[in-house]
């Protein structure tokens, strides 16, 4: 994280503030979700599903269009594709 705000040019006190800031926030919900976490497993369960949800939507939003401009094809697509039918049918294992 640091290294890409270092070579376009920030300060190297800037730098250092956002790093220490972001890994304070993750330390908080780090610490949120440990305390969640002890409630039940259903909630676990729900959390996981809006993480995987929201992984899905970056990388198949976002991530894949970029790929798509780059290699001009649908090779980005169609692994996209197969990489999620095999993680649901992993899951049913």
């Amino acid at each position: 994280m640091a290294v890409p705000m270092k070579y376009s040019g920030m300060k190297i006190s800037k730098v250092i503030y956002y790093v220490i800031l972001s890994g304070v926030t993750t330390g908080i919900g780090a610490l949120i979700g440990g305390i969640v976490g002890k409630i039940s497993i259903e909630v676990i369960a729900v959390c996981l599903a809006f993480s995987a949800g929201a992984m899905i939507y970056i990388v198949s939003g976002e991530l894949t269009l970029e790929a798509n401009k780059l290699y001009n094809g649908r090779l980005c697509a169609i692994g996209n594709i197969l990489g999620f039918i095999i993680g649901v049918f992993a899951m049913n294992i």
